[in-house]
């Protein structure tokens, strides 16, 4: 049987693809300590639960295709917040942000066209991106740098006569960065200047550890035609599981043409939604309490790695995640050792080895991601482990 070319490009999840060695280190008695994945264990608000037990229809019906208007208007509600005003047709609900994003890359897609991504990035880019019959250009970035990559002149030099998109995650996944307004602003002028969609990736948006004001490009709106905005309620609201995204932008063209994929996928959940929007009835301090409980666990990370000789981190500014650089060879050999081979009193440690997060090929190979989503006790042991398996690794390559 033939495949398509567009699905053999595409790759298994870094983030999951070694939890079958998990499950075994686990049957086996250990221990793992998971800094994988982005699965935060913030207690989802309760309304969000509370809106799906008094729901009193007597017929689960399909969903308007472009999303129920309660929650179209919670988004609206939350827009008007941040400083800007959307109208009714600029958002779509989708089946989270992955389904957004996914959306408006086939969108805007044909064969051969190039996306311009800063790496490293969320591995799934890759797979969107292919799905659709692109390409991925990558901005590289180091991580002695703080995987700094805004800058107008590295940008520019990578459009050529098939760059479509430029797609930025901010606060980045995995690396933490975080945009200012000005670099942003430039960002979208680059794209504006180019002809291009700036499509920003936004979920993490509330988890900024500076002080900084709550940012979107869709404040932006002297450019209606270039910016689309990738949102969801995941990260935001502790409801992974939700699967409640939105794909945002003044472009009327555009949004009349994901329009088409909505309704080819008939709705969105309607219980998700109608959670969904319960959930943006939740008052600030809520995010306040989570945004300092993120940021002491980042500190804890950032100082436990600070022990380990050889390993290059820069303190991340946002989201809950880091990049970090080791000082091993292979992180993925490294991983398949901490699951297969070694532990410390029946304890050890996953975390996502770093080269899937990148599109040029042989970067990331001594780089791994972690989410810093657990307490704090847990994330210190975690990378007590790390270490100790960093030292019992190299230890094994010089015997």
């Amino acid at each position: 049987m033939k495949f398509s070319s567009k699905v053999q490009r595409c790759g298994l999840s870094p983030i999951r693809k070694f939890h079958p060695y998990a499950e075994a280190a686990k049957a086996a008695g250990k221990k793992v300590y998971h800094l994988n994945i982005g699965q935060p264990d913030i207690a989802t608000p309760a309304v969000c639960f509370q809106a799906v037990r008094d729901f009193a229809q007597p017929v689960l019906e399909y969903a308007p295709s472009p999303g129920i208007p309660s929650l179209i208007q919670a988004v609206q509600g939350y827009y008007d917040r941040l400083g800007t005003h959307l109208e009714e047709g600029d958002i779509l609900i989708t089946t989270g942000g992955s389904e957004a994003l996914q959306i408006v890359l086939n969108c805007i897609l044909d064969e051969g066209d190039e996306v311009i991504v800063p790496e490293p990035f969320y591995p799934n880019y890759s797979t969107f991106v292919y799905a659709a019959g692109g390409e991925i250009r990558p901005l590289p970035t180091t991580p002695e740098e703080g995987y700094f990559y805004a800058d107008r002149k590295r940008i520019e030099m990578l459009i050529n006569e098939k760059t479509r998109a430029i797609l930025v995650t901010n606060p980045g996944n995995p690396t933490g960065v975080v945009l200012t307004p000005e670099q942003s602003r430039m960002i979208a002028e680059v794209a504006r200047d180019h002809g291009l969609f700036l499509i920003g990736d936004e979920v993490y948006r509330e988890f900024v550890y500076g002080g900084e004001e709550l940012a979107s490009i869709a404040t932006f709106e002297d450019m209606p035609e270039n910016i689309v905005v990738v949102d969801s309620v995941s990260k935001r609201f502790s409801a992974c599981g939700a699967r409640i995204g939105a794909l945002i932008s003044r472009n009327r063209a555009l949004m009349n043409h994901a329009l088409k994929f909505c309704q080819a996928r008939l709705s969105v959940a309607t219980l998700d939604q109608v959670a969904a929007a319960a959930l943006y009835t939740v008052p600030s301090d809520y995010f306040n309490a989570t945004r300092e409980e993120y940021k002491r666990r980042r500190d804890t990370v950032v100082s436990k790695l600070a022990e380990i000789p050889g390993v290059v981190c820069k303190c991340p500014e946002g989201a809950f995640y880091l990049m970090a650089k080791l000082p091993v060879e292979d992180t993925d050999d490294f991983q398949m050792f901490l699951l297969t081979e070694f532990d410390d009193n029946g304890e050890t440690v996953m975390y996502a080895p770093g080269e899937p997060f990148y599109a040029t090929p042989g970067r990331g190979r001594d780089e791994i991601r972690i989410a810093y989503v657990t307490k704090e006790e847990d994330l210190a042991r975690a990378i007590e482990l790390l270490g100790k398996g960093i030292a019992a690794y190299n230890a094994k390559k010089k015997s």
